[in-house]
């Protein structure tokens, strides 16, 4: 399927999403907010690759929201109370927020390699995301406060948990931009490459390395992660345990150590595609 604001490419089990409106630092117009978490649930849905890289054109990652979202519709609606208006608005964010939240949901691994800014509601975005990755011109800003807003799409929830919680509040309070060195000191990239061609060379390679692996495996893995991040120790344990005592793959296990002994690449099963309806 074609999509107006990313391109997006499968190939060895990675599926490839590519911001592609670079003359508008990628911002995210009513055609990202719509397609994004579609692409992302079709990829979840279906077992359509083993690991998704989220990646841009031009200088910059994302500029954030594009105002558009807001301005087509309107902050205002014509006649209507304080109260029902607040109510609207309400309900178009918690859209906006599903949009990222189906990152976190998806079955498999999400890794985002950003170049240039990751601004306002991008920040959102890559702190959705399992991992992430910059070049050393990258930098992240959570730029609502300097234009009368607070972050609204993911921010507080996602980036506290990322970095220490200082940090998140001095981005927040203060707009800044953190640039990819401090990001990787701090916590919120894994890695930063010299430029965006090895940026992304060397998030491709990670992203290969994960689809190796079984995919039952690395599915089970996020899933035990985003619990654990959510949940206290005692909890996350029995829930690991009764995890693997349900979808431990035996099958799995003895192709890994046979692939071992025979010096070759172990061939695993992809994970089944979902029913949408019953």
């Amino acid at each position: 399927m074609a999509y107006a604001s990313f391109t997006l490419d499968i190939a060895d089990g990675i599926a490839h999403l590519r911001f592609c409106r670079p003359e508008k630092a990628n911002a995210m117009n009513a055609d990202f907010w719509r397609e994004l978490p579609e692409a992302v649930n079709e990829l979840s849905d279906n077992a359509g690759a083993r690991v998704i890289v989220l990646s841009s054109e031009g200088k910059h990652f994302t500029a954030g929201m594009d105002i558009s979202v807001f301005m087509d519709n309107g902050l205002e609606i014509e006649g209507a109370s304080r109260e029902i208006q607040a109510d609207a608005f309400r309900h178009k964010v918690k859209l906006l927020q599903r949009a990222f939240t189906a990152l976190e949901n998806a079955r498999q691994p999400v890794l985002a390699a950003v170049q240039g800014g990751a601004i306002g509601a991008g920040v959102d975005l890559v702190t959705a995301c399992d991992c992430r990755y910059a070049s050393e011109d990258a930098f992240f800003c959570v730029q609502e406060t300097a234009i009368g807003m607070t972050a609204d799409v993911g921010t507080f929830p996602r980036l506290m948990k990322v970095i220490p919680e200082g940090w998140a509040r001095q981005m927040a309070y203060t707009a800044e931009r953190l640039p990819a060195d401090k990001a990787r000191e701090i916590g919120l990239v894994n890695e930063v490459y010299p430029n965006a061609d090895a940026l992304l060379e060397g998030v491709m390679e990670i992203a290969a390395r994960i689809a190796a692996h079984s995919p039952l495996a690395v599915s089970g893995s996020k899933r035990m992660a985003n619990y654990a991040r959510d949940h206290s120790t005692e909890d996350a344990l029995d829930y690991i345990a009764t995890w693997n005592a349900a979808m431990l793959s035996a099958e799995d296990i003895k192709n890994s150590f046979m692939a071992q002994m025979e010096k070759r690449q172990p061939e695993y099963s992809d994970l089944k595609p979902l029913k949408k309806t019953l």
